[in-house]
């Protein structure tokens, strides 16, 4: 995404405002209210889709208004781009990473959709404590 407006203070502010707002989404107990939670975010941040060749950069949609500061922009391009995973993937497809110390939120793109970790460093750090402590449990 091109950043091609000012940026200010005011931006950060509402977009970490935004933030916990969007990793309710992600913490979701259900299907249900994964939905209610995002529906929330759209109708706050986007409204009705439209086709746009701004700064000739190609023919594209945009579900947000023209002239939003770059917070709004994120607000919306994160909601769509949310709804648009799940509907397509499936509903189950964000998640929190497994190693404890991480936590960070990611998009599960896998194919069987069995993702655990937001990265392949996080993996393979759990995988080397797990085989470390089996190590260690077999030693007398």
């Amino acid at each position: 995404m091109a950043i091609d407006r000012p940026v200010d203070d005011g931006d950060l502010a509402e977009i970490l405002a935004f933030l916990p707002r969007w990793l309710a989404v992600v913490d979701a107990d259900t299907p249900e209210r994964r939905a209610a939670l995002l529906n929330a975010l759209l109708t706050d941040a986007s409204e009705h889709p439209r086709l746009t060749d701004h700064a000739d950069g190609g023919w594209h949609i945009h579900y947000r208004p023209d002239g939003l500061g770059l917070a709004g922009v994120v607000r919306a391009v994160v909601s769509v781009g949310t709804a648009l995973h799940l509907t397509g993937r499936g509903m189950d497809r964000l998640g929190r990473c497994a190693l404890l110390e991480c936590g960070r939120a990611y998009g599960d793109f896998t194919r069987g959709g069995r993702q655990r970790y937001c990265s392949h460093v996080c993996a393979n750090r759990d995988a080397v404590r797990r085989f470390r402590a089996r190590q260690a449990a077999r030693k007398p």
